[in-house]
């Protein structure tokens, strides 16, 4: 027991860095740019003039095209994996508030967000490297190799099924402004509060859509054998733009989407870490 007690100890300790909270901070001004650019990706699509790939991998890609973009790359990297190892922590010892199955919600979304923080920080440091490969070809070829097997297919569905599910969720997580009780609200003024708000709810709500949207596509895909829809997020984007109305419409997701890249912004001043 004393042996547990200071191992909690230590590592509530090192999750109270001042460094660490720092570079957390500056990782939520990296995560919103990925997401601007994500969203300007969204927009070119629309319009039809993207040849990159619509999620947040093309987006650092097109930053690392920039000048300066790898300089900004490796610092973005950094901050990122502080919001890893930050969320790690959060999945660990974090979320005390909270109680019984809401606190348990809560520590496996932290374990999804170390996942998907680590996997852009990782996506940075190849497209620094000049290593980074096609995220949505990588996603199609998997999904045709774990197709070829009748529980391939079951596992590309279940996937699919996952993916959908936390989209939905992150509509409704938006829509219910549950991403509030994760901020100093009590620090902001009421305009403030108010943009906050309005950024949150549009940006989880635009982001809950992409996501359930690709969802569905992989879902599709295992069901009539067709890897092609298992692209992810750009697969959803150009699936939105074919349909009617599609272009407005995904220039209404991409406005969510770089209305959540200035949320982040926001989270790096009042966000609770």
């Amino acid at each position: 027991m004393s042996l547990t007690r200071n191992a909690e100890a230590t590592a509530s300790q090192a999750a109270n860095s001042r460094w660490l909270e720092l570079l957390t901070r500056a990782g939520f001004i990296g995560y919103g740019i990925v997401h601007l650019l994500f969203a300007w990706l969204a927009l070119q699509i629309a319009f039809g003039k993207s040849g990159e790939e619509g999620n947040q991998n093309g987006a650092l890609r097109t930053l690392g095209d920039q000048p300066l973009g790898k300089f900004l790359l490796v610092a973005i990297a950094v901050g990122l994996i502080a919001m890893a190892i930050w969320q790690l922590f959060e999945a660990v010892l974090g979320h005390r508030s909270l109680r019984d199955k809401e606190r348990l919600f809560e520590r496996i979304t932290s374990v999804v967000r170390t996942i998907v923080f680590a996997w852009l920080a990782y996506t940075a440091i190849k497209v620094v490297q000049d290593a980074s490969a096609n995220a949505s070809d990588q996603q199609q070829a998997l999904s045709e190799k774990l197709m070829t097997s009748t529980g391939g297919r079951w596992l590309v569905g279940l996937a699919g099924l996952v993916l959908a599910a936390v989209g939905i969720g992150m509509v409704i997580y938006g829509i219910k402004k549950k991403f509030l009780r994760n901020l100093k609200t009590e620090q902001m003024n009421p305009k403030a509060l108010s943009l906050t708000r309005r950024l949150g709810m549009a940006g989880y709500a635009a982001r809950g859509t992409v996501f359930a949207i690709a969802g569905i596509l992989i879902v599709t895909a295992a069901v009539k054998y067709d890897p092609e829809k298992a692209r992810g997020l750009d697969a959803a984007l150009r699936t939105l733009r074919d349909q009617s109305y599609g272009p407005v419409l995904l220039v209404l997701m991409a406005l969510g989407i770089a209305a959540f890249g200035v949320y982040c912004f926001v989270q790096s001043r009042y966000r609770k870490v």
